[in-house]
């Protein structure tokens, strides 16, 4: 089974956990399922909307780690250990319906199912890898190796192919795309300037086409992981 098949796999054992003892919860756009220090009670099964997970820094600078769409999970899994507190925002970009499932109804579940409980731990080690091949390109590559690999891992979440490369069809505004950075808007905008002017990007109807990946890789040493860790979701 490739890598591909495997991440197909895991999501669709973990829609099993619809079957769990759960709530139905819609959300507005702009409200957050839980806030930075609320205590874990649950996780999220979305399905439907936008939800964006991140952090602001005691500096007052959001810092945007994802964006999970339907069918994912949202939450920090504390299962099978002590009472623990949510590290992250999770705050509804689109209007959003999910399930929540309390940890105690998880905890039960993924002691009867083994089926789903080797899921659920396969999803959990893949979340913790995305997360730490994010950081890696943050730290290690500076504020180049946090936008490009921001851009390719949009390009690998909402890329379409398009007769000029490859176009990220979600809008974003320059603050957005620096919140994903850890920067600010005016060096993210220098940036962009800057690939435009080299040809590597151009603009579509507030949309970015990326018309050379292979330079944006060469640039940050891609170590071209499986595609499922090089997403924004």
């Amino acid at each position: 089974m490739n890598a591909r098949d495997t991440e197909i796999g895991i999501n669709e054992a973990l829609l099993d956990l619809a079957t769990i003892r759960h709530t139905s919860r819609k959300y507005e756009k702009g409200s957050y399922l839980f806030r930075e220090g609320d205590p874990i009670r649950g996780i999220y099964l979305l399905r439907s909307g936008k939800v964006q997970i991140g952090k602001v820094t005691p500096e007052g600078r959001e810092l945007t780690l994802k964006i999970c769409g339907g069918n994912q999970l949202v939450g920090e899994v504390t299962v099978f250990s002590g009472p623990s507190k949510y590290r992250l925002d999770a705050k509804a970009i689109e209007d959003t319906e999910c399930l929540k499932i309390t940890i105690e109804d998880l905890e039960e579940a993924l002691q009867r199912d083994h089926t789903m409980a080797i899921a659920f731990m396969r999803w959990t080690g893949i979340d913790q890898q995305k997360t730490q091949t994010k950081f890696r390109d943050l730290l290690l590559h500076g504020k180049k190796g946090a936008l490009y690999s921001t851009l390719i891992r949009l390009s690998n979440s909402y890329g379409e192919t398009h007769s000029e490369g490859v176009l990220i069809d979600v809008e974003l505004t320059n603050q957005e795309l620096a919140n994903f950075c850890g920067m600010t808007r005016e060096v993210v905008n220098r940036m962009l300037s800057d690939l435009k002017k080299d040809g590597i990007i151009s603009m579509r109807d507030g949309k970015i086409i990326i018309h050379q990946i292979p330079r944006l890789k060469d640039e940050i040493n891609c170590e071209e992981c499986p595609v499922y860790l090089c997403k924004i979701d």
